[in-house]
C-alpha cells in the first residue's frame, strides 16, 4: 500500500533506512537546509526553504504560493510505488501541512475533513501550519474547506518533536 511518511529532521535517516522512500520533501528554514541524503536521487528531493510562521509578515522567508505550487507539482510527479517522506524540523507543523496538501490534492475536492480527522487520529501532535494550509487551499481551489478542516482538529498534543507518522494514500479516498 502506498503511503506518505512524516518525520522530524532528526528522524530522517532512521525513516529512510526503515521505509526506503523514493521521494523526499524537506521544509526547513533557509539557514538549516540539508543536502540530499545519498539514498535519495537528487531529482526526487524537493527542498523548500521557508520558516514555520502563520503569517507572511512574520518572517523574511515565509511559505509562499510558489512553494505550494512546487509542492503540488512534485506530489503529482510521484508514482507512489515507494513511500514519500515529508519532513521539517520537528515533524509537527510544516511537514504535516505539506502532507495534508498532498493528500487533499490526490483525493480531490470534498475529502478535506475526512483527511484532517484521519491525520489527527494518526498523529496526536499534528498542527498543520495554517499559512501553508491557506495557500494550498487557494492553489487547489477548495474555497476555505482545507482551512476549516485543519482548524477543526485543533492544536493537538504539544510536544517538542513528533514521531514518524505513516499516512496511507488510501486516506485520500475516505
Amino acid at each position: 500500500m502506498p503511503f506518505l511518511l512524516v518525520s522530524s529532521l532528526s528522524g530522517v535517516e532512521k525513516t529512510i533506512e526503515q521505509y526506503h522512500p523514493s521521494h523526499l520533501v524537506t521544509l526547513l528554514s533557509p539557514e538549516y537546509m540539508i543536502d540530499t541524503p545519498h539514498q535519495i536521487a537528487l531529482e526526487r528531493h524537493l527542498r523548500l526553504a521557508l520558516n514555520d510562521v502563520a503569517e507572511i509578515w512574520e518572517s523574511a522567508s515565509p511559505p509562499s504560493a510558489a512553494h505550494i505550487e512546487r509542492l503540488i507539482a512534485f506530489g503529482r510527479s510521484w508514482n507512489a510505488h515507494a513511500p514519500m517522506l515529508v519532513h521539517c524540523w520537528a515533524g509537527i507543523s510544516r511537514s504535516m501541512a505539506a502532507a495534508y496538501t498532498l493528500l487533499c490534492d490526490r483525493a480531490g475536492p470534498g475529502h478535506e475533513f475526512a483527511i484532517a480527522r484521519e491525520l489527527r487520529a494518526r498523529a496526536a501532535h499534528a498542527f498543520p501550519n495554517p499559512l501553508i494550509v491557506r495557500l494550498a487551499d487557494a492553489a487547489l481551489g477548495r474555497n476555505g474547506r482545507m482551512m476549516e478542516a485543519a482548524a477543526s482538529i485543533g492544536r493537538g498534543e504539544i510536544v517538542a518533536e513528533g514521531t514518524c507518522v505513516v499516512l496511507p494514500i488510501a486516506m485520500a479516498q475516505l
